[in-house]
């Protein structure tokens, strides 16, 4: 049995951020595409970004900073790096698939949110994969709505 993807949720991109670079970026995403930033996004220490809103269902998130981040857990194993970001029904469910298949990952908890989990690991070329909980991110235009 393999993984249940739900759907894509969001495509990390990497911005050697200066200041000016993530301003820059961001501007493009705004005034040449159109796309608007998701005023929610929580401060994540030593992680300047921006997450941008694409339709109803995604997002392109800016990553800045230095790598390795202040979260990365070893050599190759920085959440900042860039990346794809698949929902799954059940992280529980999927963490004991992916032990049962022997399948090498890192778990990053409370990055996002107080009880937010993602799964990392790299696809057999070295891409980065993410793996996080169905409706718990704000990558869904119904998760972003205000209250």
């Amino acid at each position: 049995m393999a993984v249940e993807i739900l759907e894509i949720h969001h495509t990390g991109v990497r911005v050697d951020d200066d200041g000016a670079k993530l301003k820059a970026t961001q501007d493009f995403y705004a005034d040449v595409l159109g796309l608007q930033c998701d005023s929610g996004r929580p401060t994540i220490p030593g992680i300047p970004g921006a997450w941008v809103n694409v339709g109803e269902v995604g997002q392109i998130h800016l990553i800045g900073g230095k790598q390795p981040s202040p979260v990365a857990k070893g050599p190759g194993e920085d959440p900042t790096r860039p990346h794809v970001a698949y929902a799954v029904r059940s992280i529980k469910e999927t963490r004991a698939e992916l032990d049962r298949m022997g399948v090498k990952y890192w778990v990053i908890e409370g990055l996002v949110s107080p009880d937010s989990t993602q799964l990392f690991m790299n696809d057999p070329c070295g891409n980065m994969v993410e793996l996080h909980q169905f409706d718990t991110c704000r990558c869904r235009a119904s998760n972003r709505v205000k209250a």
